[in-house]
């Protein structure tokens, strides 16, 4: 070995004289990486949120071969008839004699005059047909009766 010569540029290795003049090109490819991981957090989210958003009341909503109602671009305005005789409008109670002036003061501050009316299968049609009966005479003449599909046709065919 004791021929052996190394030569050197006087720079203390060689290989780093070499990478220190090169310059490094910048990354021109985009880590998608955390905005996927964002992404599949938010859709978890909005998966499991989505269903809790559909706040109502529990109503067992008689079955018809009705088709549905064309819907509008505004949350409707539903009057709601549940079992027990409670009558809600949207998710909150209210007595029967404070219903006209409640719906009369919302109305007023909506686009849309129709009001959809769940009531419970368990209701005597008499208390249904009495609910109308005031929105009618009360001047909201736009109403729609919420039920289920899938009830029978009456032409000797089920839905």
């Amino acid at each position: 070995m004791a021929g052996s010569v190394i030569k050197s540029d006087g720079d203390g290795g060689g290989r780093r004289a070499r990478r220190r003049g090169r310059r490094t090109m910048p990354m021109s490819e985009i880590n998608v990486t955390p905005f996927v991981d964002v992404m599949l957090v938010l859709l978890i989210i909005f998966m499991v949120a989505a269903p809790l958003l559909t706040v109502g009341v529990p109503v067992q909503l008689p079955e018809t071969a009705a088709n549905a109602l064309p819907s509008d671009d505004e949350e409707p305005l539903t009057v709601t008839l549940t079992a027990q005789g409670e009558v809600l409008i949207q998710a909150s109670v209210v007595a029967r004699a404070d219903l006209i002036a409640r719906l009369q003061g919302i109305a007023a501050q909506r686009d849309g005059d129709r009001i959809y009316l769940r009531a419970d299968g368990a209701n005597a049609w008499d208390d249904v047909a009495q609910i109308m009966g005031a929105l009618n005479a009360a001047g909201f003449n736009n109403i729609g009766l919420v039920t289920d599909i899938g009830g029978p046709t009456l032409d000797g065919q089920d839905g």
